[in-house]
C-alpha cells in the first residue's frame, strides 16, 4: 500500500534542465537508466526515491550535491499542537484564509 506521501506533487526544475540540453524525456530516461514513465512522473512533480533523483542528477551532468536546487527540499508538515504557518501562535497576524 502506497502512503500519500510518495503522492506529493511538488515542482521541481528537471523538466527545465533537460530541456536546456535539448534531450527529450526518452534520452534522459534512457542515460538515467530508468523508465520513461517515472521521468515523465518526476517532470509533473510526483515524489521519487533518492536513488532515482541521484540517477537523473548525474544525466542531467549535474553532482548530487546539487540536488536541492533541482528538487527543492520538502517543508517539514506541523506535528500535532504545532502552529502552522500563517497560525496567530507564530506571531504572524496575517490570516490564513479570509475573515468575514
Amino acid at each position: 500500500m502506497e502512503s500519500n506521501r510518495s503522492k506529493t506533487i511538488r515542482k521541481n526544475r528537471v523538466r527545465e534542465l533537460r530541456e536546456n540540453r535539448l534531450m527529450t524525456q526518452a534520452q534522459l530516461a534512457r542515460k538515467a537508466k530508468v523508465a520513461l514513465r517515472t521521468i515523465h512522473s518526476v517532470e509533473k512533480g510526483m515524489n521519487c526515491r533518492m536513488d532515482t533523483k541521484r540517477k537523473i542528477l548525474l544525466a542531467l551532468g549535474l553532482r548530487f550535491e546539487d540536488k536541492d536546487q533541482v528538487f527543492p527540499p520538502m517543508h517539514r508538515m506541523p506535528e500535532f499542537g504545532e502552529a502552522s504557518p500563517g497560525d496567530p501562535r507564530n506571531g504572524d497576524s496575517s490570516p490564513s484564509s479570509p475573515q468575514y
